[in-house]
Parts: structure tokens; C-alpha cells; sequence
């Protein structure tokens, strides 16, 4: 799972690993890759499974 400003880039990389089939929780802390808060806004997140993909907003209000 990655998160991506709405300039398309990268922000952070929340989980890069292979899981069981299963229910998963990820959490995002709101910081970059660097430690550095990221500011208030609209971000997406993009899943990406085997043969699925997927992309949603979600918003940061500080």
C-alpha cells in the first residue's frame, strides 16, 4: 500500500510485504518517507494485489 500526493508523488510506502489471505489493518502515522509531517490535504492510496488494484482518497486535517 502506498499513499501519493495529488501531484502523483509518492509519499509513503505503508506495506510492501506478502500477506496471508485474510482481514489486514494498516495505519499511517501522516508522516513521508523522511519523518516530516505531511501537511493538510487530499491524499490517495493505492492497493495492489495479484490480478486487483485499487485507489481511494482520504483527507488530513491537522
Amino acid at each position: 500500500m502506498r499513499v501519493y500526493d495529488l501531484l502523483g508523488r509518492e509519499v509513503a510506502v505503508l506495506d510492501s510485504g506478502m500477506k496471508d489471505t485474510g482481514y489486514h489493518e494498516v495505519y499511517w502515522n501522516g508522516r513521508d518517507a523522511n519523518g516530516i509531517s505531511a501537511a493538510s490535504g487530499v491524499y490517495l492510496y493505492r492497493l495492489k494485489t495479484g490480478g486487483y488494484a485499487e485507489t481511494k482518497r482520504m483527507m488530513i486535517v491537522r
